[in-house]
């Protein structure tokens, strides 16, 4: 798998799908890595070349010490495109991910085609709620955490009837690095954008699961809200929605990038 130094880590990715294609770039979840994107990689690399990366702290890319920003995240993914001569993309992030593209939507508006958050908040949880996170993780590892973080993540009924594929996140959960994930626990605890989704000029798509209790259907609808021409969409999911929904997330991703 190819890499790149920037931004003074190594960010693993993988650009895939035929060339002159408009590039579909996915972001993901704090917790995961790359793969969680494997349904809709597989769904869009014939019409669209699929980049898919590691978030720094995340999967095989550097874990470089300190506390992260979203505003650091979101510049790791400029230089990413502008080391691979991408001008422009269309960008669909979920969770950690839709903050990021939050920032690029406001940031560098010219980097981006058409932008789908997918269960995401303007603001999630409390300082208080991440320090003891943070403090969790470093304390006694991802292991402590995980069984908490996949009740949110899939409905009981989806753990009951895909077991496989809750084991292959816990999985991806509990292997993250330990200091990658609480340093990116505080980019998202630091991030606030309820005051500056006005900012955001690229033609959007809002994505809620019905079920997700971390990033809910009323944090979804206040983005489509304050966000000028956002569409707002919802799917039978809890918050790993393109995992649990995958059907729906691909039938609205693929009308709203060809329509």
């Amino acid at each position: 798998m190819p890499f790149a130094e920037l931004n003074g880590a190594r960010i693993h990715y993988l650009l895939e799908g035929p060339a002159g294609a408009p590039v579909l770039a996915f972001s993901n979840s704090l917790g995961t890595n790359y793969s969680m994107w494997d349904s809709q990689a597989e769904e869009f690399r014939e019409k669209f070349r699929i980049l898919r990366y590691d978030t720094r702290g995340h999967g095989q890319s550097s874990a470089t010490p300190g506390f992260y920003s979203i505003e650091h995240l979101g510049n790791d993914m400029i230089r990413l495109l502008d080391t691979l001569s991408l001008d422009r993309v269309h960008f669909c992030g979920l969770s950690m991910g839709g903050m990021i593209g939050m920032w690029l939507g406001a940031n560098a508006p010219e980097r981006l085609g058409k932008l789908v958050l997918s269960n995401t908040a303007a603001k999630i949880g409390t300082a208080e709620s991440w320090n003891a996170r943070i403090e969790m993780v470093r304390k006694d590892g991802m292991k402590k955490v995980a069984g908490a973080v996949l009740e949110r993540w899939f409905t009981p009924s989806f753990r009951m009837n895909e077991p496989a594929t809750v084991s292959l996140v816990q999985h991806m959960l509990e292997e993250t690095n330990p200091e990658g994930y609480a340093s990116c626990c505080a980019a998202v605890r630091d991030f606030d954008y309820r005051e500056k989704l006005g900012g955001i000029r690229c033609l959007t798509l809002v994505i809620s699961g019905t079920h997700d209790t971390a990033t809910t259907p009323a944090d979804g609808r206040f983005l489509a809200d304050h966000i000028a021409g956002a569409q707002y969409a919802e799917v039978n999911a809890a918050h790993l929605s393109n995992m649990e929904d995958r059907d729906s997330i691909s039938s609205k991703l693929n009308t709203f990038l060809n329509g």
